[in-house]
């Protein structure tokens, strides 16, 4: 993204807050904005949700994937 697209993107994510009035998503930015942390997530994850992401990353990079109609199509017919 080149500069001018980031202060496009700043100028306009302003111009949104600027007109909220949801105090829940107020608190949920007012959060992400105040949220600090020296850790990767990665670092947080167990062992088995690390082996289930690398699994979706090799089934995604191998074509084994679905759209999300096919997908919630199998959900609903069992």
């Amino acid at each position: 993204m080149s500069v001018a697209e980031l202060n496009k993107t700043k100028s306009n994510l302003i111009a949104w807050i600027e007109q909220l009035s949801d105090s829940n998503m107020l608190t949920f930015l007012e959060g992400l904005r105040s949220s600090k942390s020296d850790k990767d997530w990665w670092e947080q994850l167990t062992d088995a949700q690390k082996q289930n992401i690398n699994e979706g990353v090799n089934d995604a990079e191998n074509g084994r994937v679905m759209s999300s109609t096919e997908f919630w199509t199998k959900l609903k017919n069992g």
